[in-house]
């Protein structure tokens, strides 16, 4: 159990580090596209600065794998995982085994370090040598080789079927895989499993696939709109579904969500979470379902409704959008039970100091 928490910890750790890359890289490509830039091909003609930002946000996308691998190792082994990580998410991009290949060459090449310098004994002259050298360069060549001609194989098949898979899928078969990476985006509001369905759209994106990277965004929106919904419905009818405090939250809730955050949504479901994650959920589902079925992409994998004008399809995308954050409103309105908020009035009570003796 230890070292499941341990490796679920490393990941975590690995897409913090991730994100802000991604991100500033997605942003580059879509202003670069918003603004008519495509990617430079040859740099002895002339370039625009479109183009520039095309190129190198498409040049921040290849550090996805040699990002993610030395973070993990980083956070295995510290320090001296870094630079054999960078190589084992190198290798991963040369030979097509994108993020999965970079995940797993990180956790290997840094246990592996974490084994080096717990075991390896060298002379006392060459001590100082084990952290910049010896270990790097050993690390890098024993793993690095297996990468290649082993590690790296199945991880290279694996990847271009589960690409191949996805890029077949047609109909009832795009709205239920939708319907799966929506609903495990919304499932838990940033958390663990969250961040497996974010990280795998990343990696699709990487491999050209833009659909799961638009579910996950719509998905991470559809709670905090769906709870507000409910909220509004709730007002419209006359019917009080929500406590003061929720309404306050609500009201925080909702800006964050237009930023795709979605953990504003965690102190409304801390208070009903059956009702409230079973809403969202299935809302995100559905809105995710219609997203990848009407084929919406987005070459972006962060931003909220600002990056809406730089998808493929921003129109179904914000109907989509609307359908799940409708759903999710009206199942919670219809879930939710009335608040209960016992206010009570307590009169200070005068204290007594008769009955206090100095000695």
């Amino acid at each position: 159990m230890l070292r499941k928490l341990e490796i679920k910890k490393h990941a975590l750790t690995a897409i913090s580090y991730m994100l802000p890359v991604v991100v500033t890289a997605g942003l580059l490509i879509a202003i670069g596209n918003l603004t008519g830039g495509q990617v430079i091909s040859d740099y002895s003609t002339n370039y625009s600065v479109s183009d520039a930002l095309v190129s190198l946000g498409v040049l921040g996308m290849g550090l996805l794998a040699p990002v993610i691998s030395a973070a993990i190792a980083y956070s295995i082994a510290d320090r001296p995982g870094i630079g054999p990580g960078l190589f084992m998410g190198l290798i991963a991009n040369s030979i097509g085994a994108g993020f999965l290949g970079g995940m797993l060459g990180g956790y290997i090449v840094g246990f592996f370090v974490l084994f080096l310098v717990k075991n390896l004994k060298v002379p006392k002259w060459a001590q100082g040598l084990m952290p910049m050298m010896i270990v790097p360069v050993t690390s890098t060549i024993v793993v690095g080789l297996a990468m290649y001609f082993v590690i790296g194989v199945p991880i290279v098949w694996a990847t271009n079927a589960l690409t191949e898979f996805l890029t077949n899928l047609q109909g009832s078969g795009k709205f239920l895989f939708g319907s799966i990476v929506g609903g495990m985006a919304a499932f838990d509001f940033g958390g663990p499993v969250n961040k497996v369905a974010s990280l795998f759209a990343d990696g699709m994106l990487l491999e050209g696939i833009q659909e799961p990277e638009a579910v996950k965004i719509l998905a991470s929106m559809v709670p905090p709109f769906g709870v507000t919904f409910a909220w509004v419905l709730s007002k419209l009818f006359k019917k009080p579904k929500f406590s003061q405090g929720e309404e306050n939250n609500i009201k925080i809730a909702f800006p964050m969500g237009l930023a795709m955050i979605t953990e504003g949504v965690i102190p409304i479901a801390a208070v009903d979470p059956l009702r409230v994650i079973a809403s969202c959920t299935i809302g995100a589902a559905i809105g995710g379902g219609l997203s990848m079925s009407w084929g919406v992409g987005s070459p972006v994998p962060s931003g909220g409704v600002f990056i809406i004008p730089a998808m493929t399809d921003p129109l179904k995308f914000t109907l989509a959008l609307l359908i799940g954050s409708a759903i999710t409103g009206i199942l919670l309105f219809v879930l939710k039970k009335e608040p209960v908020e016992v206010i009570e009035d307590v009169e200070e009570e005068a204290v007594d100091f008769s009955s206090i003796k100095i000695s």
